[in-house]
């Protein structure tokens, strides 16, 4: 049986790696300014779940075996990188909301879930915080790391995705939602080359 006081460096530490900005925190922000916040729901359960399941996956193994083998995670990264980009891309043309293109839309569920597979934060995030991880099965493990990482970024999707919809009331014009989304592409192009890091 785990104990709340054991999970706490575990809390705090992924807490503070979710919380901060990442490729999920830009664009939850983003689409929360552009959406609003209950278009952007979808994609908020998606990064949940799915930094869930990638923590999980983590616990059983696959962050090891990700270490043991560079030319697997080489091959990761160049993904990842590309789709950060191709995102990027994306935000630096974005109308500042919703248009009657149908390309023009927040994420799904599906893929707010897949990109977790390739967003380089959450792997790392995931793999230092096994070492918080209270000792027992590896089933133990992966379950431990997979609800305390849904959970944590439950609440921190919420909060970025309404400080998203905050941020629309100041951008009052056209340049300013260029300015705010072409800062956003920007920070993206930045995570695109700290994949490598």
């Amino acid at each position: 049986m785990i104990y709340l006081t054991e999970l706490l460096p575990l809390l705090g530490f992924v807490f503070a790696g979710l919380f901060s900005p990442g490729p999920n925190v830009i664009l939850l922000t983003a689409s929360g300014a552009r959406f609003g916040f209950r278009p952007t729901l979808p994609h908020i359960l998606g990064v949940a779940f799915g930094v869930g399941i990638t923590s999980a996956i983590t616990g059983f193994g696959l962050g090891a075996l990700l270490q043991s083998y560079p030319s697997l995670t080489l091959v990761l990264q160049i993904f990842a990188s590309l789709w950060i980009l191709w995102m990027a891309y994306k935000l630096w043309f974005a109308k500042p909301a919703q248009t009657d293109d149908a390309a023009d839309r927040p994420f799904t569920f599906i893929e707010a879930v897949l990109f977790q597979w390739v967003n380089p934060k959450v792997w790392a995030v995931a793999l230092s915080a096994m070492v918080y991880v209270p000792i027992g099965a590896p089933s133990m493990q992966a379950m431990t790391l997979g609800l305390t990482f849904s959970g944590i970024n439950l609440c921190v999707c919420l909060f970025w995705t309404y400080a998203g919809t905050l941020l629309s009331y100041l951008l009052k014009n056209a340049v300013a939602w260029r300015i705010f989304l072409r800062i956003m592409a920007v920070a993206l192009v930045c995570f695109s080359v700290l994949v490598f890091i």
